[in-house]
């Protein structure tokens, strides 16, 4: 049997999932490459439950290692028991198969068998060691580097931004434009040096255009000093407290608690917090989807890799033209509809999925007394799906709004303020296309009297 050193040496050189104080640079690379994976095809990757098998094998073989080889033989059966029971759904992921030939090498470097107990591993707590008093230790300084304080760091005070997304889906970009989406499928939120965030989109109602976020994933890029790679990923019914690897934090390093994530209301409402970069983001689940809503400085939020590949960067740039939904006049249809009822001059109108227009409107005003964008997207969510939590997927992206916007005059977004930009935005093209005009007349004038 293989001694505890020896043991320690062929869990690193094994390169998997062991993510105690044995894990080497290739279990680290393992994980880059399959967060990497992960970001990329998430349609594949997060249908399967094989993080859940890692992080609770993560669990019971992290810290000090077993005491005798039994336990780590008992911990890598339930581990390998776990990895069966998702191959349905996780045939064709690559973690899945890593999974697989990890747990193979394991077992034979350390002579485990594939017969015996397979009990659920559970983290070992040792008993506490006897009191012994010790000496006093001088005062340490264990202050994070300046770098991984964005605010330290910059010297100055940043200009933040906010974006939302909520509802069927609702957007509100860093430029406080506020659209309606279609967005069906996999769709990058934010993504720059430091993070990138994506979201998958199911339709609310069958053969409807309107869609909601049923899965979010955020992956923090190493950064200097201060943190390690890190995957954050929600589903519907499952909103962790922490990253994807079963910490709560930015990894070993330094500046390790720059980032951090703190569950406000189980299973409901998290916060993750990450000060290196200043950012704060906020993951909800309100009935069967989740919302997002995140505050960033502004300098973050233009630190592009690549200019030509950001245009489908969702909180920057918008939706595409071809994916927004005028619910402008999906409403005006709607009261027009209930306008001409209440005048008696159309039957009355079939309500939408359990909400006429007057109903709708009531509901909404329950909660956002102000007639603004998050008020009417609220009356678009319930008569498109009469899904009666859309109410406080409004109400809490609004709440968030409050929270995370610098600026206070901005809260509420109007229709008046859409159309005025619009407007700004027409002017501003036919201005640029007369003076295109002008130079060409210049130019030709030039050439004729030459």
């Amino acid at each position: 049997m293989p001694s505890q050193r020896e043991r320690r040496g062929a869990l690193s050189r094994a390169g998997w999932m062991v993510m105690g104080k044995g894990a080497g640079a290739s279990a680290l690379e393992v994980g880059k490459i399959l967060a990497v994976f992960l970001y990329l095809f998430p349609a594949v990757s997060l249908q399967c439950k094989i993080l859940k098998c890692n992080s609770d094998f993560w669990a019971a073989t992290s810290g000090s290692e077993p005491e005798a080889d039994v336990e780590f033989c008992t911990a890598l059966r339930a581990y390998s028991s776990c990895v069966r029971r998702t191959a349905r759904t996780c045939r064709g992921d690559l973690a899945f198969h890593l999974a697989q030939h990890g747990i193979e090498d394991l077992m034979g470097q350390n002579n485990c068998s594939k017969e015996g107990p397979t009990s659920s591993p559970r983290p070992r707590v040792q008993p506490p060691p006897p009191f012994q008093p010790q000496p006093p230790r001088p005062p340490q300084n264990t202050a994070e580097p300046d770098v991984c304080h964005y605010e330290r760091s910059l010297q100055r005070h940043p200009n933040y931004t906010h974006c939302g997304f909520f509802g069927d889906p609702h957007l509100r970009t860093f430029t406080d434009d506020f659209q309606t989406c279609k967005v069906e499928g996999a769709w990058p939120l934010v993504h720059n040096k430091y993070l990138s965030v994506q979201v998958t989109n199911t339709p609310v109602v069958p053969g409807s255009s309107a869609t909601a976020t049923s899965k979010l994933t955020i992956i923090f890029k190493n950064f200097q000093e201060c943190v390690d790679q890190k995957m954050y990923h929600a589903e519907t019914d499952e909103l962790p407290a922490a990253f994807a690897d079963g910490s709560k934090n930015g990894g070993e390093r330094h500046g390790a608690n720059t980032l951090q994530i703190v569950e406000k209301v189980p299973g409901q409402h998290v916060e993750i917090q990450a000060r290196y970069i200043g950012t704060t983001i906020v993951v909800r689940q309100v009935g069967r989807y989740l919302t997002f809503a995140v505050r960033m400085p502004d300098e973050v939020v233009r630190s592009v890799e690549d200019q030509d590949n950001q245009d489908l960067y969702l909180c920057l740039h918008g939706c595409p033209s071809s994916q927004r939904i005028d619910f402008r006049a999906f409403r005006a249809h709607a009261a027009a509809e209930s306008q001409a009822q209440a005048q008696g001059r159309a039957a009355r109108p079939a309500p939408h999925h359990g909400f006429t227009h007057q109903a709708a409107v009531a509901k909404c005003k329950e909660r956002l007394p102000v007639e603004d964008m998050y008020f009417h997207s609220c009356v678009f969510d319930l008569l498109l799906s009469g899904d009666i939590n859309f109410t406080m997927a409004a109400f809490y992206a609004l709440e968030d709004v409050k929270v995370l916007h610098s600026n206070k005059d901005k809260h509420h977004i109007f229709e008046r303020d859409m159309r005025n930009g619009s407007h700004k935005g027409a002017c501003s093209v036919l201005l640029l296309l007369l003076n295109l005009l002008l130079l060409v007349l210049w130019t030709e004038g030039c050439s004729t009297h030459l």
